[in-house]
This record gives C-alpha cells, structure tokens and sequence, in this order.
C-alpha cells in the first residue's frame, strides 16, 4: 500500500503533541504546520486517491485534522474503554452537581412556595382570609390562582429570553445571569410583607430566572454527558428539582408545628432556599462552558481541552480526540457556525427542513401530553387534593404532600440511575402515561360516587391512588420530557427549538395552574380528572406511535433515527455496527413492517443526511 493511501489506524486517531512526553511521527504521518495540534494521514472519503493538501476544507477543523468519517466513526472510543476502566472526576461531578442545581427554582416553587401560600400568616398577610371574602368566593379563589400562577407566566418570558442569550453569551453564562434574576426575585417575595402589587412583580420576576433555568440547565447537561450515561446525567436535573420540592413540603410541616403564627413563619420557608442556589452560583465560577457550544463558535483548542477535563483525560487521548471529531463533523457537515447563524434564520430552518420540523414538533408534543395530563395541577395544589380525598387535618395534609415529595423523588432516582438507560426512553414514558390514566380514572370515580359518602376504603384507596399517580409521573413525563427536548436536536437548532419547547412549557404551566381551581369548580373535581385521563390515553397512542427510542444513539445522528415516516417512529432504530457506518456511509435506518401473520420482513431505507 502507498504511503498516499495510507489511513490512520483505530489507535492513532492522534498522536501525542509535538513535544510531550513520548512523541514519536509515525511514517506516512507528516504535521500540518507548527500550529497543529492532531496529526494524521489525510485521505478522501472514499478510501482512495492521493493525499489531500492540508487546509482542505473537507478534512479539516480550524486548528488541525478532522479525520475522515471511516476513520472518525469505526471504533477508537470502544477501543479505549475496553484499555481503561473509567476514572473518578471531581469536576465532572461538581459541573454536573451545580448545573443541575438550576432545577431548584421550579422544584422549590411547586413545593416550599405552594406550601407556604397556604399558611395561615401568608394568607392573613396578603388578604387571603375566606372570612373577608363571603360575599364574592369565586374573587377569593381567581386572586389565589393569580398569585400562584404569575411566577409560571414570567417563567414562560424566561424561557423567551433564553432563545435570545443561551447561543449568543454561552450555556453557563446564560445560566448564571438567570440564576440571578431569580435569587433577586425571591428574595423580594420573601420580604413583600403584605404588599400585593410587589408580590405578584417579584412572582413575575423570579419566573423568568425560573424560566430560563430550566432552558439552559438541562441543554447544559446533555451537551455534557457521553451518549451511554447521557439519560442518567440529564436525569438528575430531576433528581434535585423533586429533592426540594418534597424539602419545601417539610420544612412547611417544621415551621408551623415549631414556630407562632407569624410573617417568620414563611419568611423562613421561602428565605431558607437561597443558600443552595447562592453557594451552586459560587461554583458556577470555576466551571467552563460546553465543548459542543464553544466549538460551535470556533473555539476548537479551547472545546478539546474542556472536554479532556470533563473526561478526565489528555487532550492527546485517543477516546477524546474521537469525541471531539464527531462534534466537529457534525457542525461542519451541517455549516453549524452560530456566531454567524440569526435566530430568524434557524426558525426558517426549523419550519423548512423536514427532520428539523419533525423533531421540534415532537419535542413540543411531549411537553404539551406532559402538562396537561395533570402532572403541575396536581402537585401545585397537592395539599388541597389530599383534603379531596378525605384527609381534612391540614398538618397531615402537609405530611402526606411531603411524602407525595418523596415518592417523585425515590422513583426518579430509581429511574434515572437504572430504568431510562436500562429500559429505554419510550417503555418507560408509556408506563408511566398508562399509571397516570388509570389512577385518574379511578379518582374520577372517586369523586364522583364516594367521595360525600365517607366511604373509609375508597378514601384510602383515593389517597393511595395519588402515590400511584406519582410513581407514574415520575418514571414517565416527569424526566423524558427535558431529555428527550435536548437530545434529539442537532446542536445548529437545539437551543433555539429547546428554549421555544420550554417556553410553550410554561405557557402551558400557568393555563393549568391558573384554571385547574375554575375546572374544580365548573366541571366538579370528577371531570377535572376525566379530562386528565382522556389526555393521557391520547398521548399513550400520538406518542406510541411517533416517538422512537433514543436510548445510546449519539447525538450527531438523531437525524438518521427520524428520517422515516412520523407515524413509524416506534419501529425506528440505528444500527451502530452496520457495515455501511464503518465504511464511512451515514448509517441506515430500518423500518420493520408485518408483511403477513406468520413472518416479520424487514424493509430497510437508506437515506442520506443534508
């Protein structure tokens, strides 16, 4: 074989630096000039032919050689991990740690806030008292709901404002500039002391850090995370965001059965918050922003070295350099320079290209099913529906929506550290929509047929049937909506079409927030849960069917996963091994059809990206 001919093996992806310890030029291997970093032979894609000059655009990056797809795409990161076992990294976990700590807004909003809104001291405070309000209850009721709901509204202009900042100033800038927007608005509602107008402001304007937190922290951790753990990593977003809710419910439960009735009551419950997101805002400074967005603006030195630190590597590692190369490819091949790329221009996209449309459109059909089925009417105002099913004490109430907390908590956990990467995204999402119908179901009965009898057993089967509702938010909706929204976006789109997700998100939030009180009262509590039901059973079929597994599918070819009909997505599926993927084709993806009752036939479509 010509040495011109000659392609860099699964072991040399890169060789050492110049310089360091150990570097040896290989034969055939020649450096690109005294500025580059990764050495390699150069070929075309097609396996033959004279050595391509270097600078040639469809070979390189801008600081050195992108290898070829055979070469970038057999398998030098398998290879590797099979040489090491993986290696504790202290800054891996402290990135993942307080990144993920932005859920805590939202989480601590749904449970310490909604808690607290119900204290007797809050509601003397801001004139929530029913006495004062006999001759007009419905007035009474819309002032709550407007209280509560107003920090779900400025979470929704939060996640506006994220699609303006998060691909301009960084994920983690983005990141900290809403974390201070919501300490500063909480802060304000901790101290309002009976002041109306500037609690619904501060309500607004802590929403909006909420809102935009929960656009960059789990965009931030998908980008992050290796393909194989990316589920279990995104996940503990959730982890922590439900760890505080159920905090909020029991330090709710401490401070009234230990503290006077007083305004320190609930000053302590909403104050007490500050301290975690204060100190995760301190790390936030000794962290870096993610290889894929600072590729993404041509950073590429500055990409490598980050990701060698977030793999606890060598920036000459083989593993690493692999990586790195399929990031760079996937934003060269789809020209995905953002510094030169307006929003306006991604949206065009999105609505034009058909794999970008389906994707986005998916991603918004999971957080539409994800907010109507109940999931945030239910757990905003958990203590009310626990009073519903026959517990009338509000201190067990209190203790029974902690442990409501705990259930969400225990299960995500359970998920995210074994069923979501074990299971797959789809079996765990049709579980849990399939246990969300069928509790809502019965409490529909419930509520209509027991509920003013008194029935000692139906009521505990009601209340019994909430911790069910729980277990199949949690292993469902719950998590795969964030996860599925970022991984199967191409870096080009993904921050635009995420934060437009979370922005219809929390749209969605405040109409169930605002009006599930009005649906108590016009459809009587039954048909509130008659109407969650039928949304379940609706998304049980719409997203059956459109919604294909991405469990371990690296995110530079989600596109391959979705280039088959909408309605065929749950037979969708890549296969990493196939012999065009190592001959450097963009992979296959195969529909399989039941052609007659005694035989399955598969029907493959290769079909090409860009």
């Amino acid at each position: 074989m010509a040495a011109s001919d000659r392609s860099i093996d699964d072991d040399a992806l890169a060789t050492r630096l110049p310089g360091s310890a150990g570097h040896r030029q290989r034969p055939g291997n020649r450096p690109l000039g005294p500025q580059s970093r990764v050495f390699g032979t150069l070929r075309p894609r097609g396996g033959q032919g004279p050595r391509q000059s270097p600078g040639s655009p469809a070979q390189l990056h801008t600081d050195g050689l992108r290898p070829t797809r055979r070469d970038a795409t057999r398998r030098p990161l398998a290879a590797a991990a099979a040489m090491k076992l993986p290696k504790f990294n202290p800054y891996f976990v402290l990135t993942v740690v307080v990144i993920a700590c932005g859920s805590i807004p939202k989480g601590y909003d749904e449970g310490g806030f909604a808690a607290a809104s119900g204290m007797r001291s809050f509601l003397q405070d801001f004139d929530l008292i029913r006495g004062r309000w006999n001759g007009s209850p419905a007035q009474l009721t819309n002032r709550k709901a407007v209280i509560t709901s107003l920090g779900v509204l400025g979470a929704a202009i939060g996640a506006i404002m994220a699609v303006a900042v998060t691909d301009h100033i960084g994920r983690l800038r983005t990141w900290q500039l809403f974390t201070v927007l919501w300490m500063t608005g909480f802060f304000t509602v901790t101290f309002a002391s009976g002041m109306v107008g500037l609690l619904m402001f501060a309500r607004i304007w802590g929403g909006i850090g909420a809102g935009g937190l929960t656009v960059v922290a789990p965009l931030y951790l998908t980008e992050v995370a290796r393909a194989k753990s990316r589920g279990m990593i995104v996940s503990i977003y959730m982890v922590i965001l439900l760890s505080f809710l159920m905090i909020g419910f029991f330090i709710n439960y401490a401070v009234v059965k230990t503290l006077p009735e007083s305004r320190m009551q609930y000053r302590i419950v909403l104050g007490v918050v500050q301290i975690p997101v204060g100190l995760s805002l301190i790390a936030s400074l000794f962290l870096s922003d993610t290889p894929r967005w600072l590729a993404c603006k041509n950073r590429p030195h500055e990409a490598l070295t980050v990701l060698a630190k977030l793999r606890n590597s060598t920036t000459d590692d083989p593993a690493v350099v692999a990586e790195f190369n399929e990031i760079q490819q996937e934003i060269e091949d789809k020209n995905q320079a953002l510094s030169d790329t307006s929003t306006w221009t991604i949206i065009k996209e999105v609505a034009t290209v058909p794999s970008y449309r389906k994707r986005f459109l998916l991603g918004l059909a999971m957080q539409t099913f994800a907010q109507w089925s109940g999931g945030n009417g239910i757990t905003y105002y958990i203590p009310e529906i626990f009073r519903l099913a026959g517990i009338t004490s509000n201190r067990h109430s209190l203790i029974n929506s902690g442990g409501y907390g705990a259930v969400k908590l225990v299960f995500t956990m359970i998920f995210t550290w074994g069923l979501i990467d074990y299971f797959g995204r789809r079996r765990c999402f049709m579980t849990g929509l399939a246990l969300q119908c069928v509790t809502h179901i019965y409490m529909a009965v419930y509520m209509a047929l027991w509920k003013e009898s008194k029935n000692e057993a139906a009521s505990e089967a009601a209340v019994a049937s909430v911790f069910i509702y729980a277990v199949g938010w949690s292993i469902g909706l719950c998590t795969v909506q964030y996860l599925y929204g970022t991984e199967i976006l191409p870096t080009r789109i993904r921050g635009v079409c995420y934060a437009t997700n979370m922005m219809i998100h929390w749209l969605f939030q405040f109409a169930v927030v605002r009006v599930t009180p009005q649906m108590f009262e016009a459809l009587n509590v039954w048909g509130a849960y008659v109407f969650w039901a039928c949304i379940c059973a609706t998304g049980i079929v719409v997203l059956g069917l459109w919604a294909p597994e991405t469990k371990g599918v690296p995110m530079e070819r989600m596109a391959e996963l979705f280039s088959g009909p909408w309605y065929m997505g749950w037979r969708a599926k890549i296969d990493p091994d196939s012999e065009d993927e190592r001959l450097g084709s963009r992979g296959s993806v195969q529909v399989v059809t039941r052609l007659d009752d005694t035989r399955n036939q598969d029907v493959s479509e290769k079909r090409a990206l860009g």
